[in-house]
């Protein structure tokens, strides 16, 4: 299984009034990651509305362990831990300079029709594509992401 592994500085514009980097800017590191992890596998987003589909998201869950500034520079990680006919769940781990963990996430996506904006199947082909990126028995993934029980 591989992992894809962005290196990406944090500039001035990505900290919030904290002196910290903003918890939205993880939101667009994760959609860096997807839209590389798509080119890696041969399926830029371009391509894949050539075909008459396109990725969409449907959760996200970031969970925050220490925090990153202005001037360092953010290693991120991703990987899938499930991939099924219509979506997946993608992993994500971003860590400080020193390799200290800094955050992890993970967000489900789906495979849409673009006509029918419903979802759509992944032909075994696409599927194979994302082979070397999937590691479905993930024991030290994003176990604490786990999206807590409904409240009724």
């Amino acid at each position: 299984m591989e992992t894809l592994t962005l290196e990406m500085p944090i500039y001035t514009y990505d900290i919030d009034y904290n002196q910290h980097v903003s918890n939205i800017v993880y939101v667009q590191w994760m959609e860096i990651c997807r839209l590389r992890l798509l080119e890696a596998v041969g399926l830029p987003v371009q391509e894949l509305r050539v075909q008459g589909f396109f990725p969409a998201l449907v959760e996200t869950h970031i969970a925050y362990k220490r925090a990153l500034y202005f001037g360092e520079t953010v290693r991120a990680e991703c990987w899938l831990s499930m991939l099924s006919r219509v979506s997946c769940w993608i992993e994500f781990r971003f860590y400080n300079g020193a390799g200290e963990l800094a955050a992890t996430g993970r967000q489900k996506g789906v495979f849409v029709n673009a006509e029918t904006v419903r979802p759509a199947r992944l032909s075994e082909e696409h599927r194979a594509r994302f082979s070397r990126y999937l590691q479905e028995d993930n024991p030290d993934g994003n176990a604490d992401l786990t999206p807590p029980a409904r409240l009724n």
